[in-house]
């Protein structure tokens, strides 16, 4: 901004010399100009010293690269002084620098790029890597480095890949460790973790002793996150972990990871030295910019030992430095290529600026600035630090990390995280040409060596070091007190509940100091919203009890994983079916008795008109053929042998019968067995379905959640809830008639069936949930345990719990559940083929002997000659064949038979006399 311009430049009295540059000159410069800000005395300014000098040999030791241009690295000494970096800035305005390398921090960066956006001089940092410093703000301030950004999302997948919910991080305030913080803080947030403590220390350059550090240390002791975040520089973090030794906070328990201030003071330390300092650091996790190996960077380091003169080893920073330069370098070319000039001239908006000492007229805009600007983002090379090219966001590609764990007397690295695909043992460059794949299944990193030496993963939190034990808050209930009691009026509380909780603690590889707080007065239950709304206003650490695992709750405390299963059923007063005299009808639907009736007699008659002609069963006065049909068809389902006493029709007919009244008995024997065996229950409360359509009243308890679930969700009016206290309240409403069922949880009604009979559950559960413990949001005691409840349910102490406290009944019935109609029961439609089958055989019986008669009846009755001669009328004529017909078939067959051969022998006598 123009006003920071003017601000920054009131501290400078300039001599009178002012140079002035030619605008438009068509020869190429002698020497193109670079300006470095950096401390040379601390570590990032040593290494970027040496590897710039090197890069700017490099670029020079080709005289056809530039066409005969030398490019200058003017490197500014800033003694970590903010105000001498200001001026150096200026002074490089003057004299024309065409970019400069820096700041080395992210303070300078943000004062800075005021300048460089005023005069149009690009600015290039490889260590202000701080994520607001935004290019849509400050356009001509370029990071040639992965901005820290994409560090913090590496810490976070970290951080979630372990497990861990809660870290405390330890920086300085200024803002490069700041910033890096918040962006820690955001991307912890979407994944449901957060910083519980923020540490903040004195700024890197103005922190004299370790005091500052030893208090905050100190706090961090008495907290509950054991995960410590270091965002700061290799001065402080030397600090740092001096004084967590000297504390004792180096041991196990502790989880120390640094960002890549530690991997950049190890790097460069003397090697001699290294096995001392990381025999201190033990267990340390860190992380280190990602560069690839490559030809070109084996080949720098191994310069290196000489560029340096063994003052100072090589780290990333390094690499980045010299990549800078030849960033710089291509783009100067390509401006040069291009056939630009590069010319500076007077900012007009400087010029009226008068009076005093001050002259600010020589501060120089550099013409093609935003030319430059564009060729410096749109590189593409390849160079020490691997392939070298900016986003549409002005962010590096493919950024990565080395993630390092101090062991023993070395570093050993444990794997990678790359922006592309997470947290992986695979080096990033040989994914990259892979699909991205972020599934947790996906993320590896190998075994850890953590702080004590220990490689279990830590759980990452202890109970605040404050002496105070945790405040359980238990339900003071009135009723149903097998789940939750204070024994003889004592302290003490026992149920239930409480057994499944103690036995969840012992499985746990900590102690848990606690103290049960009873809620509520004792006379009647307590609000169960409201005992769990005291967690969020640290009245309790922790709520124990029956507390029932819904959505409302779960909005605002986290539950564990639920002891037992629960749900809303419905409970009304039952009969039962099979203590009438008529229960045996039960297994058949009427519609089914009612066909396999007629069936009966269809077949009998079927059989009777089979055999009427032939056997003398089925003959003699109507009332005894009648019997006979009755007792023919019955008594097939006891004498399978009576078929062999009729025809061959009649014998198909019956054996197809008495096919399906096996399958029939027998399924009637096998449901009318279910159903004396087992309990039959009728209620006109069929279910949730009868009580909503209905007008009755229905009863809850009071304290429950079932309360609002009627109202809210099954829409039953306020005026028909009635609230009971008790399991014999809840029998006494029922007997008399005060309400028409009841609607609770699935345990407790199982609880109030084992004492009082002639009551049962009317359909099924309509709502599914369970029972768990409930702990502050985010609380890392409610995922251990989660895992210890598992533990119980897979060794079986949690049936036995149960099995001690509600497995018990003082009726001598099971009070079962009862549908609208008995599953035992036979209806038609499942037998419906074989009633088809029978009818098919006995129709085809029936047709084949009714052809049959009727052609014997055509030959036995032919027509005497004389009868021929005399025509009858039609209607008599019919008549008198029907009526013969008739008789014929109620005739004997052996009869006819006679009568026929008589006939044909009386014929023959007359034809031979």
């Amino acid at each position: 901004m123009f006003w920071v311009l003017v601000l920054l430049s009131s501290f400078i009295v300039l001599s009178g010399d002012v140079i002035v540059l030619s605008e438009g000159a068509s020869s190429r410069p002698h020497h193109i100009n670079v300006g470095a800000i950096f401390s040379l005395s601390t570590l990032y300014g040593q290494v970027a010293d040496i590897a710039m000098k090197a890069a700017e040999d490099d670029v020079n030791s080709d005289p056809t690269f530039l066409n005969g241009s030398k490019l200058r690295i003017l490197m500014y000494d800033a003694k970590r002084n903010g105000f001498l970096s200001i001026m150096k800035a200026l002074q490089f305005m003057e004299t024309d620098s065409v970019a400069i390398i820096g700041p080395q921090t992210s303070i300078m960066a943000h004062v800075l790029s005021y300048l460089g956006n005023e005069l149009n001089v690009p600015m290039c940092s490889f260590t202000a890597l701080d994520p607001t410093l935004s290019p849509l703000q400050f356009p001509f301030f370029v990071q040639t480095a992965p901005s820290d950004l994409f560090l913090m999302r590496a810490v976070a997948e970290m951080i979630t890949y372990y497990g861990w919910s809660d870290v405390i991080a330890l920086y300085n305030d200024d803002d490069n460790s700041r910033n890096g913080v918040t962006s820690l803080g955001d991307e912890l947030e979407g994944r449901r973790c957060k910083i519980s403590y923020k540490a903040v220390l004195p700024l890197d350059v103005v922190i004299g002793s370790p005091r500052e550090i030893v208090d905050e240390l100190v706090k961090i002791q008495g907290m509950e996150s054991r995960v410590i975040i270091v965002n700061t520089f290799p001065k402080t973090g030397r600090m740092i972990f001096k004084e967590a030794k000297r504390l004792g906070m180096m041991g196990r328990g502790y989880v120390w990871i640094a960002t890549t201030w530690m991997t950049s003071l190890l790097d460069s330390a003397n090697p001699l030295s290294l096995p001392k300092v990381a025999k201190s650091l033990t267990g340390v996790l860190m992380l280190r910019i990602h560069t690839p190996e490559s030809r070109k960077k084996r080949d720098f380091a191994a310069r290196w030992k000489k560029l340096s003169n063994g003052t100072v080893g090589l780290n990333v920073y390094g690499l980045y430095a010299y990549d800078t330069v030849w960033i710089i370098a291509r783009a100067v070319k390509s401006l040069l290529d291009s056939g630009a000039n590069i010319s500076f001239s007077s900012d007009s908006r400087l010029n009226h600026l008068k009076g005093g000492t001050l002259n600010l007229a020589a501060l120089s805009m550099f013409d093609q600035g935003q030319q430059f600007l564009d060729y410096i983002v749109e590189t593409k090379m390849s160079g020490v630090t691997g392939p070298v090219q900016f986003l549409p966001d002005r962010s590096m590609i493919q950024p990565a990390y080395d993630i390092i764990n101090v062991v023993g007397d070395g570093l050993r690295q444990i794997g990678y995280w790359s922006n592309h695909s997470g947290l992986s043992v695979i080096p990033p460059e040989l994914l990259y040409s892979k699909p991205s794949n972020r599934s947790s299944s996906n993320q590896h990193l190998k075994n850890v060596t953590w702080p004590g030496g220990g490689s279990v993963t830590p759980r990452g939190w202890v109970f605040p070091n404050n002496g105070r034990r945790l405040r359980i808050g238990v339900p003071n209930r009135a009723s149903f007190k097998d789940f939750v009691s204070r024994v003889n009026g004592s302290n003490q509380i026992d149920g239930y509940s409480i057994n499944v909780f103690e036995a969840a603690v012992k499985l746990l590889s900590y102690p848990v100091p606690h103290e049960f707080v009873l809620f509520g007065d004792g006379l009647k239950n307590p609000n169960y919203n409201d005992l769990v709304n005291n967690l969020t206003t640290g009245v309790f650490d922790a709520v124990v009890g029956d507390i029932a695992i819904v959505t409302k709750r779960t909005r605002i405390v986290d539950f564990t994983q639920p002891y037992i299963e629960s749900g809303l059923v419905v409970v009304a007063p039952v009969t039962k079916l099979n203590d009438t005299p008529w229960a045996f009808l039960r297994p058949f639907t009427p519609p089914m008795w009612a066909v396999t009736a007629a069936f009966f007699l269809i077949v009998g008659s079927v059989i009777w008109i089979l055999e009427h002609r032939i056997n003398d069963e089925f003959r003699g006065p109507p009332r005894r053929q009648i019997v006979t049909i009755l007792w023919f068809s019955f008594s097939t389902m006891f004498f399978s042998h009576r078929e062999n006493t009729v025809s061959t029709l009649g014998r198909i007919v019956l054996l197809i019968w008495l096919f399906v009244v096996l399958i029939i008995t027998s399924s009637y024997t096998a449901s009318l067995t279910s159903i004396l065996t087992v309990q039959q229950l009728n209620s006109p409360i069929k279910g949730v379905d009868t009580l909503i359509s209905s007008s009755g009243r229905v009863g809850f308890q009071v304290g429950s959640y079932a309360e609002n679930y009627m109202i809210d969700e099954l829409n039953i009016a306020r005026s028909r809830l009635v609230a009971l206290g008790s399991p014999k309240e809840y029998a006494t409403a029922l007997q008399n008639g005060t309400v028409s069922a009841i609607v609770d949880e699935r345990p407790y009604v199982d609880l109030f069936l084992s004492e009082f009979c002639g009551f049962a559950i009317r359909g099924q559960e309509f709502t599914r949930s369970g029972w768990g413990f409930a702990f502050p949001r985010d609380s890392p005691l409610a995922v251990d345990m989660s895992t210890a409840i598992l533990g119980l349910s897979e060794t079986g102490k949690l049936q036995k719990i149960h099995d001690k406290w509600l497995s018990k009944s003082n009726c001598s019935n099971v009070n079962g559940s009862a549908s609208d109609d008995d599953p035992e029961q036979l209806k038609l439609r499942s037998f419906w083929g074989l009633f088809l089958l029978c009818g098919i055989a006995c129709f085809i019986a029936l047709f084949i002997y009714f052809f049959m008669i009727v052609r014997d009846f055509c030959n036995h009755h032919k027509k005497p000659e004389e009868e021929e001669a005399t025509v009858p009328s039609p209607e008599v004529s019919r008549s008198k064949t029907l009526q013969t017909f008739l008789a014929y078939f109620d005739e004997k067959e052996a009869e006819s038979s006679r009568r026929l051969k008589r006939k044909r022998n009386d014929d023959l006598s007359l034809k031979s006399s």
